[in-house]
């Protein structure tokens, strides 16, 4: 990459986490590659061998979905089959993008790449129109909280640049998006392969006066994606160095999932309900007077309050709902269904609990959006609304305030997996 950035102006970029989703063939990789390579963020080494890897295939052009494609097999079957996290940089942002597959089997990686994304790149064939697929995206998308939207309508050079062909896919796609809860959605006409309007604007559709993808990246507002009204501090970790230097420091540690925190507000620690107030923050070794989402600090007391993984701090005035009673929207993830006398742990934040499911009160047919009453078999896939019982307290917001503690998964006792993921009403 070139050398063209000060290592400090550097660290202070401002992050933007995108997740990619479409249906099979659609371009996810080829989009992605082409904005590696147009933005000029891979290495000679990584051009080189998708050259030859291109020339071995018999084809005239590089073939760009290659510089994401990382699993052989995904290289064998031209398929994306896991999450690949991909990271790149211009002057102005970073990015860090989740390129999810596009298979029906593959839902569950689409939830674990765009559950920390600001924003979702939703790919759209020119030629074959909003499909089920796309509608399943943008649901999970909108079920998710991502505050922003980009549709982009890929291969419209196979539809000679027609901009009667993208009026209609926009105005299909606006039909559904008004049943969903996303604010900011975009629409760009785009070709991955040729590079138009990706990084380069195109000459191919002066029809087209809106801005290219990556300056549509490099320039969304992402800055109040975050909630700052509700303070919330998960404690991950308590600080004790045994030395002699620091013999009487007590630190918590842990990452800011709302709100600000200043230095001499006053806290409550729950589940406890004793109050301090805050003597010191810490980001690495610097000492703040103020720090939000998504900072990861160390917070220091003004009393000596036992405090250990699992509490969390808020303000006096401002603090979550403490229930064993957790309603939530839930993405079921794994092979095996849901048994409904099974013991599963509960993970939220930096806590977990043993928890079971009491009653499934609907499943969520994706394709119309519409509830279906009484069908309690929970297969992988299925989207569905369910009251959970846990064997102590969660401290929750509703995940429409605030995804960090808005969000739990259920994982399996025996064997550990990852069953389910869900979003608290």
């Amino acid at each position: 990459m070139e050398e063209r950035f000060h290592t400090e102006g550097y660290l202070d970029m401002e992050l933007l986490r995108f997740t990619t989703a479409g249906s099979v063939d659609d371009g996810k990789s080829t989009l992605i590659g082409r904005l590696l390579y147009d933005s000029k963020s891979i290495f000679e080494d990584q051009l080189e061998a998708v050259k030859s890897s291109s020339e071995k295939k018999g084809l005239v052009h590089i073939d760009l979905s290659l510089l994401t494609d990382g699993l052989k097999d995904e290289r064998e079957q031209g398929i994306t089959i896991d999450v690949a996290y991909r990271y790149f940089a211009t002057p102005k942002r970073k990015f860090i993008i989740a390129d999810t597959p596009g298979h029906i089997q593959y839902t569950r990686n689409m939830i674990t790449g765009a559950s920390t994304a600001n924003l979702a790149l939703i790919l759209v064939d020119a030629r074959k129109g909003v499909m089920e697929q796309t509608y399943r995206h943008s649901f999970i998308a909108s079920l998710l909280q991502i505050p922003h939207i980009i549709v982009c309508v890929n291969k419209m050079d196979l539809v000679d640049y027609d901009q009667k062909v993208f009026n209609d896919i926009v105005s299909q796609y606006e039909d559904f998006a008004a049943k969903m809860d996303v604010k900011d959605i975009r629409f760009i006409p785009i070709s991955a392969l040729k590079g138009d309007n990706v990084v380069n604007r195109s000459e191919n559709m002066d029809w087209y006066d809106g801005s290219t993808l990556l300056y549509t990246l490099e320039n969304i507002h992402i800055g109040s994606d975050q909630n700052h009204l509700d303070a919330r501090f998960p404690v991950q970790t308590v600080i004790r160095p045994h030395s002699d230097q620091y013999h009487d420091f007590r630190g918590y540690a842990g990452r800011v999932a709302g709100g600000v925190f200043r230095k001499g507000d006053e806290v409550v620690v729950l589940p406890s309900g004793f109050r301090s107030k805050i003597k010191s923050l810490f980001v690495g070794d610097s000492e703040k007077e103020e720090v939000f989402p998504p900072m990861s600090v160390t917070m220091t007391l003004e009393d000596d309050i036992d405090i250990s993984r699992g509490d969390m701090l808020a303000k006096v005035n401002n603090q979550p709902d403490l229930n064993q009673d957790v309603e939530a929207m839930i993405c079921w993830l794994n092979n095996r269904p849901l048994n409904p006398s099974a013991k599963y742990v509960l993970r939220h934040t930096t806590n977990e609990m043993r928890a079971m499911v009491k009653e499934i009160v609907y499943k969520l047919d994706i394709s119309t959006l519409n509830r279906v009453q009484g069908d309690t078999t929970i297969q992988i896939n299925d989207i569905f609304r369910a009251r959970i019982r846990t064997t102590k307290p969660v401290l929750m917001d509703s995940y429409r305030t605030n995804r960090n503690t808005g969000s739990i998964i259920l994982v399996d006792e025996s064997s550990n997996e990852t069953v389910a993921a869900g979003m608290i009403i």
